[in-house]
């Protein structure tokens, strides 16, 4: 999937004479670090099928929901919830390309708690101020979201808990010793992928 405005990694990788690695083009998809997503929900889930997935938070501008949401379109009875207020929902493009063209089950909502009980794995994601023209926006959006200790007191005891970092106040500070935090493995599991991505590319065995 492209989005019409996105074409520079296109454009390069037509003209370079080595390869061009998309580390994330604006607010459109971000290779990379799905990559890193996919390896981290494998490691903590044991599999990639059968899973409920609650994007949280700026899902207009969110390039790594864009990229994630592309990638578990390729894999059986994915579900989303997406959590996020009516100025920052999932483009409609996606919506159609993706989720609709492939017949995935999604439910859009505004309430982070109503479904968090039902999820194996919410992503949440920081409103990205670079994305505003309207700092007034941005300052009313930036903490409609904070997920704490309180909130996760009704989610599943397994649930994978994921954020692209860096993160600004969307996870409070006291869930980070929660064993359902995966964020920090997030991380290192981003080191270990584009270490190997980089070395395909140069072709070292």
């Amino acid at each position: 999937m492209r989005h019409p405005k996105e074409g520079a990694p296109l454009v390069a990788s037509q003209k370079s004479t080595v390869p061009i690695i998309n580390a994330g083009d604006g607010g459109h998809n971000h290779p990379t670090q799905t990559l890193t997503d996919l390896l981290t929900i494998k490691r903590e889930k044991g599999r990639l099928d059968n899973l409920t997935i609650g994007l949280c938070g700026d899902l207009k501008f969110g390039r790594t929901v864009h990229s994630l949401i592309t990638a578990m379109s390729r894999y059986n009875n994915i579900k989303f919830v997406l959590i996020s207020p009516d100025e920052l929902k999932l483009p409609e493009y996606v919506k159609k390309e993706v989720l609709d063209k492939n017949n995935m089950e999604y439910l859009e909502t505004k309430d982070i708690e109503e479904y968090l009980g039902d999820l194996d794995i919410i992503y949440m994601t920081r409103v990205q101020k670079e994305r505003f023209f309207n700092e007034a926006d941005y300052i009313r959006l930036k903490d409609y979201y904070i997920l704490n200790k309180d909130k996760l007191k009704n989610a599943k005891s397994d649930l994978c808990i994921m954020h692209p970092l860096p993160r600004v106040n969307e996870i409070s500070n006291d869930v980070d010793d929660d064993p359902r935090a995966c964020y920090f493995k997030q991380v290192r599991n981003g080191k270990y992928i584009r270490m190997a991505l980089i070395l395909k590319l140069l072709e070292v065995k």
